[in-house]
């Protein structure tokens, strides 16, 4: 019988044998990364995986450097004031003159409202103040010692305080661009001291509390719990009323500052006090009394860490809520008062109807408050998803 003919056998493509032999590399190369990464490259993997917390890290550090460079980005006093220019409309910025790119605002006129008798100030399209970046303008301190007079946005020709008003001016003739610069470096670090007093409180005393249990941990707790059993409104108005009226601005903010602080700690403490109560029975804990560690190494040196990405988690989530907390004190007179520049304190101007039918440029400062809060939780939110070590 005749036996049918051998096929022969194809050979294997060397392409395929390539590709499957890279991505079997690449797989392995990635298991040993993964393997060998520390908690933090782990967190940061995942981090960056998160769109809306990359793209409210990087809101926050714009934020962060108009508050670094406030006096660079502002290009008039904050504090300068004229009534006779008193409540004037945001300027419109046009970029490109004769086809050629070159911005310029219109210049303004002055004139008599027939029907209220008050001074308005409208565009004159025959005259053209043209802008320049990084022009000679009001001297400053730059980082508070070094002085300058560059700014980010100027005038080719005079004094930009004079002409340019880019956000309008508020009831007493202010720059509303300038000022609300000042009001974001204002807003934006009282919520870092004061979320950094509060982490400090929020931790010790939170993680004393936990860890040696018995009368220590009764008192912390039932201070705790008369500071959030008091009435919050109550409290700003007594303390509003206690601040001496001849303070200066930087005493009255320091002390809202410590004020918000020793209210604040208090939630994070709760949150560091179960998480102690769960570790001091775990082993790698019970190694290090065994060893000699001394009460304090255990605690900041074995057991913090165990959780510092959730403590990291609940201050990116604890800081809008102080700017919200500052910005609506403010706003009712309860926090910082003028001649401080705050977001609240700008605020305080848009309280009149009347006024924000007139003028809602007014309302300007609630745009950053809305930003930096969204931005924050987005950040915090992306934070606490890489921290998770379940995912």
């Amino acid at each position: 019988m005749k036996r049918p003919p051998k096929l022969a056998a194809t050979p294997r493509s060397p392409a395929v044998t390539i590709d499957e032999g890279v991505v079997l590399a690449a797989g392995g190369q990635a298991e040993q990364r993964i393997a060998v990464a520390t908690q933090w490259q782990l967190m940061w993997w995942r981090f960056r995986k998160h769109r809306l917390a990359l793209g409210g890290t990087f809101v926050l550090v714009l934020f962060y450097l108009v508050s670094l460079f406030a006096d660079f980005f502002a290009y008039t006093d904050p504090n300068e004031s004229d009534a006779q220019r008193s409540l004037i409309a945001p300027q419109q910025i046009h970029w490109r003159d004769d086809g050629s790119f070159r911005p310029y605002v219109h210049a303004l006129t002055g004139a008599r409202d027939p029907l209220t008798f008050k001074r308005v100030y409208v565009p004159d399209p025959g005259k053209k103040v043209y802008l320049s970046f990084f022009a000679s303008g009001e001297p400053y301190q730059f980082l508070g010692f070094i002085p300058m007079d560059r700014h980010l946005i100027g005038v080719q020709e005079g004094r930009a305080g004079d002409s340019l008003f880019l956000l309008g001016t508020d009831l007493q003739g202010r720059d509303m661009w300038s000022r609300l610069m000042y009001a974001t470096q204002t807003s934006m670090t009282i919520g870092l001291v004061s979320v950094a007093l509060s982490l400090v409180l929020g931790v010790v005393l939170g993680g004393v509390s936990g860890f040696f249990g018995g009368m220590i941990d009764t008192v912390i707790q039932r201070i705790i719990e008369i500071l959030r059993s008091i009435p919050t409104i109550p409290l700003w108005m007594g303390l509003a009323a206690a601040l001496p009226a001849e303070w200066s601005v930087v005493q009255v903010y320091f002390a809202i500052t410590i004020i918000i602080s020793l209210i604040g700690w208090t939630e994070l403490a709760r949150v560091v006090r179960g998480r102690f109560i769960s570790l001091k029975e775990e082993d790698f804990v019970m190694a290090a009394e065994l060893v000699g560690c001394s009460k304090s190494r255990i605690i900041f040196r074995h057991m913090v860490p165990s959780f510092i990405s959730h403590i990291i988690a609940a201050t990116t989530l604890a800081i809008p809520a102080i700017i919200i907390s500052e910005t609506s004190l403010s706003f009712l007179g309860l926090g910082l008062r003028p001649p401080a520049i705050s977001w609240g304190v700008l605020l305080q101007d848009a309280q009149n109807i009347q006024a924000l039918v007139i003028s809602p440029w007014l309302l300007v400062p609630t745009i950053p408050v809305v930003v930096a809060v969204l931005a924050f939780n987005f950040m915090g939110d992306g934070i606490r998803d890489a921290a998770d070590p379940y995912l």
